[in-house]
């Protein structure tokens, strides 16, 4: 079917909206009710602080919108979490996120190849109280998790890992940390819709970043649903968020 220009211009590309409305949702007005009646009344202050510094960040896009953080909170909660593992932190809002769900004996081992994202978010989260129960390094994550997998004692010792990072890696991620977290334990994986474009013809207009890593998030998508190792629930939460239970 051949596309006046009026018709071209109406297209829009595939992509992240602003982060208010990071969400797979059609209607904003509907988002929208989620967080006001849902979210934002039950948001730490730290967290409602951390979120209004992200939004005016020129890559807010990459920040964790808080309806997901609201689940991460409940998740780890629910499965008593006490030892966590996130890759990819940028502000820290997940990272808070985790931290505040946690028991006051819990850790987070934190990874990010920017610790100036990092410290953009710190003041905020050390006036949160719970620093002390993150533990942040700096650099890529494989090389840490190689290290961590060379140590027998670290194998399955994980509750709860959540991967926010790059997509391109997605896949090497997991086949190490399926080895670092717990039978039982959780892997959560973000950005596993990635804006609807895995659902979308290939020739779809789409966003240059959103095209260039799209196959990378449809290739982890097909492994972890033929994964004898896990079980899956693939969740339209924010930009899509997959949890993955390890079963053996």
């Amino acid at each position: 079917m051949a596309i006046n220009n009026e018709e071209k211009q109406e297209i829009k590309p595939i992509g992240h909206n602003e982060l208010a409305h990071k969400s797979l949702l059609q209607s904003d007005a509907l988002y929208q009710y989620i967080l006001e009646t849902s979210v934002f009344p039950r948001e730490h202050p730290c967290l409602k602080e951390l979120r209004e510094m992200t939004e005016k960040h020129p890559w807010n896009l990459m920040a964790t919108p808080a309806d997901e953080g609201q689940l991460l909170s409940m998740v780890i909660k629910l499965i008593n979490a006490k030892n966590t593992l996130e890759i990819g932190v940028f502000t820290g809002y997940s990272l808070l996120s985790t931290a505040l769900a946690l028991p006051s004996d819990g850790k987070v081992l934190a990874l990010d190849v920017s610790r100036e994202y990092y410290e953009l978010g710190l003041p905020i989260i050390e006036k949160s109280g719970v620093v002390d129960k993150i533990d942040f390094r700096e650099g890529p994550a494989l090389p840490v998790l190689d290290e961590l997998i060379q140590d027998e004692n670290n194998k399955g010792t994980f509750d709860f890992v959540f991967v926010d990072a790059d997509k391109d890696n997605y896949l090497n991620y997991h086949k190490r940390v399926i080895e670092l977290v717990k039978v039982g334990g959780l892997i959560g994986y973000d950005n596993t819709l990635w804006s609807g474009s895995v659902a979308a013809p290939s020739d779809a207009p789409m966003l240059d970043y959103i095209k260039r890593l799209r196959d990378y998030v449809i290739e982890l998508n097909k492994y972890l649903a033929h994964d004898s190792r896990i079980e899956i629930c693939q969740l339209p939460v924010g930009d899509g968020i997959t949890l993955c239970r390890r079963i053996n």
